[in-house]
């Protein structure tokens, strides 16, 4: 029961950060000069976007956010449809349901977080035990700024400068699109660098920490092979704390692929969100703005579980796991 009324806590939690985010991201866009419906019908009627259904979407749009229509009463069906899955057609992409954009652009946006991710996982381990087994060398301060580096540079300008080399100049891959395999090369490389250096952070502090423990030097005087010690012991107790930070650096991705993917032109979440806000499409704009703010609560509570369930600390500290606690405190020794 305790770890129900923990779930239910955070669950009740996570409705109310929707509605204030999504209170607040309208309140904006009210407040913001200019008329929705005046912009609706100038992109649809000058843009070629517009196809079969598009007179009909306009008039449903307008019969949800027309000039005749109250700002609370817009809020109100707004929210209403994100309850029942049916947002309501997009200004800019006319003929197109905010829903469907979404469910066709996450795919794309989880895909490059999750390659991305990965790469960052693959370059941070190594990089970062690597200077920990030899800290205070140079070897270690070069790594460490490499990795200040990586960490400092934002991930647009990464990707500006990939595409300057890589395309632009030496035309080895392409500088947008996403039907092919060497699409991703770019855009991944790009998005994995920042999350890589920060990650590299982490593993050395961590494995540093590690190898100070009582148990790995015990180890080390029995006379265990070095490599046993450090990857059985040291290293698999110091990717415990990456846990807590890889399911926050993947919803950020997620969440926080805008310029990178309008960049390369990538049909993510996060390029119709520039689009949208470039546009004023309040439909998709807070359609997106609430799907992010979701991915980010979601992840986040999923890593609290996880961790809570591999350590009996993080239960007993958010207070889902004390009667287990009490039973244990209370049997004899």
């Amino acid at each position: 029961m305790d770890f129900l009324t923990f779930l239910s806590r955070r669950l009740v939690r996570l409705a109310l950060c929707l509605v204030a985010v999504s209170i607040i991201t309208f309140t904006l866009l009210q407040s913001a000069p200019g008329n929705f419906a005046d912009i609706q019908r100038v992109t649809s009627g000058a843009s070629s976007i517009g196809g079969t259904g598009t007179e009909q979407m306009l008039a449903e749009s307008l019969s949800r956010y027309g000039d005749d229509v109250p700002a609370w009463q817009q809020y109100l069906t707004f929210m209403q449809g994100v309850a029942t899955w049916d947002m309501g057609p997009s200004y800019r992409y006319a003929g197109r349901a905010v829903e469907d954009i979404i469910g066709s652009a996450f795919p794309i946006s989880a895909t490059l977080a999750l390659l991305a991710v990965t790469l960052a996982l693959l370059i941070a381990v190594p990089a970062g035990v690597f200077a920990a087994l030899r800290q205070n060398s140079k070897a270690d301060h070069s790594t460490m700024f490499l990795v200040t580096l990586g960490n400092a540079l934002p991930s647009y300008l990464v990707a500006a400068f990939l595409i300057v080399i890589f395309s632009a100049s030496l035309g080895w891959l392409p500088s947008s699109g996403w039907s092919r395999p060497e699409h991703l090369i770019l855009p991944v490389l790009a998005l994995s660098l920042g999350p890589a250096a920060v990650l590299a952070r982490y593993v050395r502090s961590s494995m540093l920490e590690t190898l100070r423990e009582e148990y790995v030097t015990a180890a080390m005087a029995k006379g265990g092979p070095y490599r046993t010690v450090i990857v059985r012991h040291a290293l698999r107790n110091s990717l415990i704390p990456l846990v807590t930070v890889v399911g926050p650096l993947l919803a950020a991705l997620m969440t926080g692929t805008v310029f990178v993917e309008a960049l390369f032109r990538i049909p993510g979440l996060g390029y119709y969100a520039a689009t949208a806000a470039a546009s004023r499409d309040m439909p998709l704009l807070m359609g997106t703005v609430l799907f992010f703010a979701l991915i980010i609560m979601v992840v986040n509570l999923a890593v609290d579980l996880t961790y809570g369930f591999i350590d009996p600390r993080i239960r007993a500290e958010g207070g889902w796991g004390r009667s287990q606690l009490r039973k244990t405190s209370t049997q004899p020794a």
